[in-house]
């Protein structure tokens, strides 16, 4: 089995998760960045990942532009966020993302970090417009993302979990035993 793990990471924690996917698998690892599809039609399984912002996965842009190329590939989509890992909010992340042939992909949600010190300028200022507006909503009526938007607030929060990975290690070790 030879795979690759593709990912895009603005702050580090989608960063972190496709290092420990790879370190686990033994696949190779580039940023998106540096991806050209003519390398990767060499492996069997390509693992995608990217960070979401305003509900959007950073990055998957490459996959939809190169999903022709990459069909005989057993393909896994991961992305993090702030969001805590519910049934609810990982529903809305893939119904928002996950469209047309990638709805059929193997999908796992991680959960990030958060950091508005460490945010761009436009990211700091949007993540504070947001909870401003959201602060107006009352608490009970928050969705499952305000909530944890309100609850991050302004503090530093790292809640990356290697364990996280375990049930993607698992679809790719089961795929390769069928």
């Amino acid at each position: 089995m030879k795979g690759i793990v593709i990912y895009k990471s603005k702050y580090g924690a989608t960063k972190r998760y496709a290092q420990w996917i790879a370190e686990e698998t033994g696949f190779d690892i580039v940023d998106v960045k540096h991806a050209k599809i003519e390398d990767i039609k060499e492996y069997d399984t390509v693992v995608f990942g990217g960070g979401l912002y305003a509900q959007g996965i950073a990055g998957l842009s490459f996959l939809k532009k190169h999903i022709d190329a990459l069909k005989d590939k057993q393909l896994y989509v991961f992305c993090d966020g702030a969001s805590p890992i519910e049934e609810g909010a990982i529903s809305f992340i893939f119904d928002q993302n996950m469209k047309d042939y990638l709805k059929m992909l193997p999908f796992f949600y991680f959960r990030g970090g958060w950091d508005m010190d460490n945010m761009s300028f436009v990211d700091r200022n949007l993540c504070k417009m947001l909870q401003k507006s959201v602060a107006k909503k009352d608490p009970k009526d928050y969705e499952i993302w305000e909530k944890a938007l309100m609850d991050a607030g302004t503090d530093k929060h790292d809640w990356t979990d290697k364990s996280y990975i375990k049930p993607l290690i698992e679809a790719i070790n089961t795929s390769y035993i069928s």
